[in-house]
């Protein structure tokens, strides 16, 4: 079984794992011989190439901690010691090794193995994770709770893929340093962002640094010295110091960790005695390994970025097939988004593009290439890229924020106190609005009309198609003040592109469809299922295009015309667009039923998107559907107070 793979080479059957077929839980694990565990993770990435192969999902960060994971779930007592994993992608090799081997192949589909860690999954996840930066927090948390306790076991985060660049991670490690806690954090470094400096001197020095002897010699020395402040200044600097020139450290001792690394996190011995040393010492502990992400497939080490993910790999076919006429392929709203951005920074040079770390997710490549100068990837800190863009439009500048909806609520509290407030002019290109697919309730974009529509100074845009998207993209732009387009993951209808940009005017929707008895308002992308419900009612289609400033005109009209007013939203009924037309109607005294279809007051599960919205009533026929039992329930009414 080999180390590294290639597209051909990745098993198309189910790989012969002997070893790994016989652990379902970690406590088999550990009656393994240490000597064991390097042929069991080359049948684990067999494993994890095949299932992963078959199924589609999360790929290069479990590769990369696949070493990690092993000698993790080998040295400590999981589940009794607490795990926590950070930026979820990582956790594949965790789930096969936790008694979900045979599930991997349901993974991310409806009713199948969510692709983060989900507490009510197994045991073994202990903390459920969809964000990046939370492992810290979390882990200090049952930390403490250990310490109240008086348990004695081990809290462990692993922490990688970017989710350090994020102020939370920071603020959890000066905390941890502060309450001395007993729990060892581990930097899983795969992109080389703090060092390159590994090799055979610092796993040296790393071993030394985590050796019992080196740590009862450090103990002894702080003993010694408490009585003599000035010794024990000079004593710890002198420590900081011989760090400082061995590893990348010194930071972390300044937050009140023991720095150890860093070491080659795919060196599974090294691994095993360093967590070993470590799981004897008391204190902040600060693991920093260095690791590969795709280690093991050559495709994905080569292109870590494009492997995050990948989708199901087709088996190669035996003989090359015909060629076949590709169909025209409809732009994903991603794919709007960057065009649009392009174009409207080659004609107004105040534009300036920001990103979370969504660069690729948000189709920033070509604006980032094009405007370097104007380009701004802050890495997981979505508080700053708010905050940041606010200063910007302070001296003139036209920031667009392009953020996904989830992590929008990360930077709720800058949206409102350094944007809205101060009514600057920043326009937010939400992102993965609405049901996200099989990534779950972490990443659903559920509650952005609902969380931005009730603040002040706020226009809020809902547009239903892929022109309407970049038409109101250009709408937004040029409104000075705060605005937001919201639009979901994937692609569209394939609506016609204008390429002219013209603003649309603000607050104004449009009569899709004319009918009778009931119109549906509809808000967003959801227009084509709702024209498709209308057809067989005989119902009206009005696509509202603004949730804030709502259409008052059209909807007075429309609850003239009709006796059943529908809204219809791929967000939460509770406070969303729907309860907008409702306050709107109470405001003005008019008494009209109003039937509000949206997402349910739950959290959505992993599945593909259209199955969710099935699920949820929200394709034609669901639609359809709740609106006649709405019909015959008013009709039942009306008989019965003509019989009373």
């Amino acid at each position: 079984m080999q180390d590294t793979y290639t597209f051909k080479e990745i098993p198309s059957q189910r790989p012969n794992t002997p070893l790994l077929d016989r652990i379902d839980t970690p406590g088999q694990l550990r009656e393994l011989a240490a000597e064991q565990l390097t042929q069991l993770a080359r049948e684990l990435r067999a494993f994890l190439l095949w299932s992963v192969g078959q199924t589609g999902g999360h790929f290069g960060a479990g590769l990369g901690v696949l070493e990690l994971t092993v000698a993790l779930h080998y040295v400590f007592n999981t589940p009794e010691d607490r795990l926590v994993w950070d930026v979820g992608h990582q956790a594949y090799p965790h789930k096969i090794l936790t008694g979900r081997r045979e599930r991997m192949n349901s993974i991310r589909r409806k009713d199948g193995l969510a692709g983060f860690p989900k507490r009510a999954e197994s045991e073994y996840d202990t903390f459920g994770v969809g964000h990046s930066s939370t492992s810290i927090s979390a882990a200090l948390g049952m930390a403490i709770a250990s310490r109240m306790q008086g348990t004695g076991r081990k809290s462990i985060a692993v922490i990688g893929d970017g989710a350090m660049t994020a102020g939370m991670a920071f603020e959890a490690l000066n905390h941890a340093g502060h309450l001395d806690a007993n729990m060892l954090v581990i930097l899983n470094d795969n992109d080389m962002s703090i060092s390159r400096n590994v090799g055979g001197l610092s796993n040296y020095f790393a071993k030394l640094l985590a050796s019992r002897t080196y740590n009862q010699v450090r103990d002894s020395g702080k003993r010694v010295l408490q009585g003599t402040p000035q010794l024990m200044a000079l004593a710890r600097k002198t420590e900081e110091h011989f760090k400082g020139m061995i590893s990348p450290g010194t930071l972390f001792e300044e937050l009140g960790f023991n720095y150890i690394g860093p070491i080659d996190g795919h060196d599974l011995p090294l691994l095993l005695e360093t967590l070993e040393n470590i799981r004897e010492l008391d204190g902040p502990q600060f693991l920093h390994v260095v690791t590969t992400k795709g280690k093991g497939f050559a495709p994905a080490e080569a292109d870590p970025i494009g492997y995050h993910a990948i989708n199901k790999i087709e088996p190669v076919p035996p003989s090359k097939p015909e060629p076949v006429a590709p169909k025209p392929s409809k732009l994903k709203y991603a794919n709007v988004f960057g065009q649009w951005l392009c174009d409207a920074a080659e004609a107004d040079d105040r534009i300036v593009g920001i990103t979370p770390a969504m660069c690729e997710g948000s189709d920033l490549l070509a604006f980032s290439q094009r405007f370097p100068d104007r380009y701004f990837d802050v890495a997981i800190a979505e508080q700053h890229s708010v905050t940041l863009a606010a200063g910007l439009a302070c001296d003139g500048a036209k920031p667009v924020v392009a953020i996904y909806s989830t992590f929008l609520q990360r930077a709720y509290d800058q949206l409102i106190h350094d944007v809205a407030i101060q009514n600057l002019d920043v326009l937010f290109a939400i992102d993965r609005a609405g049901l996200v697919g099989e990534d779950g309730p972490t990443h659903a974009g559920a509650f952005d009309i609902s969380y931005l529509r009730c603040v002040p100074n706020m226009i809020v845009m809902t547009p239903s198609d892929e022109n309407e998207t970049r038409q109101l993209l250009h709408t937004g732009m040029l409104f000075e003040g705060p605005a937001a387009v919201r639009y979901p993951r994937g692609t569209g209808p394939g609506a016609e592109m204008i390429r002219e940009l013209a603003p649309l005017p603000i607050g104004k929707g449009r009569l899709a469809k004319e009918g009778s008895g009931v119109a549906i308002l509809n808000f967003g992308t959801l227009l084509t299922p709702a024209l498709e419900a209308a057809k067989s009612l005989g119902a009206t289609v009005a696509d509202m295009r603004f949730v804030k400033p709502l259409d008052e005109e059209l909807i007075l009209a429309l609850a003239e015309k009709h006796g059943l007013l529908v809204t219809i939203e791929e967000n939460a009924i509770a406070g969303g667009a729907g309860s907008a037309v409702t306050e709107f109607l109470n405001s003005r005294d008019v008494s009209q039923p109003v039937l509000q279809i949206g997402l349910p007051d739950t959290f959505i599960d992993h599945g593909k998107h259209g199955e969710l919205l099935s699920s949820c009533g929200l394709d034609a026929e669901g639609i359809k559907r709740t609106i006649e039992t709405r019909l015959e329930r008013m009709k039942y009414n009306q008989s019965l107070k003509a019989v009373q």
